[in-house]
């Protein structure tokens, strides 16, 4: 039996898997992985969730023969003025540096395709309403908020609002 060789049908292929090129620009940036943009967006929903919890506990404290009474008011009153205050602020961030607070704690920002600064304008008209209005459109805007997020996974490893807007994320 000399010259046979036993390949097995079954195993697991031997290919080696081509890895996705980092996208480098002529001015020397680097678009963020899809890990570090999934972190910092974790990162921002985790601030929200936080500053809500007071208002969720106002809420809890209702009951049908008082109301919500002056402590659960108050609650609320102070999730509302957080989610305020976190609002300026990360319109500030924004338009200042390109990030929120999840992309500045994870090391990556929002440029245009070019790597110029994206203006304030640009990024909450083109990057955030466009896409929320679309989003809320009955029965599109499912399917086009699961194609905005599924996107990501093209060579370029940006979203179709990133798309809209002309910008990309970088790492810093």
């Amino acid at each position: 039996m000399e010259g046979f060789e036993y390949r097995n049908p079954y195993a697991a292929p031997t290919a080696q898997a081509p890895i996705a090129p980092i996208e480098r620009y002529d001015d020397g940036l680097v678009t963020a992985g899809r890990l570090q943009r999934l972190m910092a967006y974790l990162v921002d929903f985790g601030i929200n969730v936080v500053i809500m919890i007071p208002a969720l506990i106002g809420i809890l404290r209702y009951r049908p023969e008082r109301g919500i009474g002056e402590l659960g008011g108050s609650l609320i009153g102070l999730s509302v003025i957080a989610l305020l205050a976190l609002f300026v602020y990360t319109l500030m961030l924004l338009s200042r540096e390109g990030q929120t607070i999840g992309k500045r704690v994870i090391g990556i920002r929002i440029v245009r395709t070019d790597g110029e600064r994206a203006s304030l304008g640009r990024l909450i008209g083109l990057r955030y309403f466009l896409p929320g209005l679309i989003g809320g459109i009955p029965y599109i805007g499912f399917v086009f908020a699961l194609a905005n997020l599924l996107w990501i996974f093209g060579e370029e490893r940006r979203c179709l609002h990133d798309h809209f807007a002309d910008t990309m994320v970088v790492n810093v």
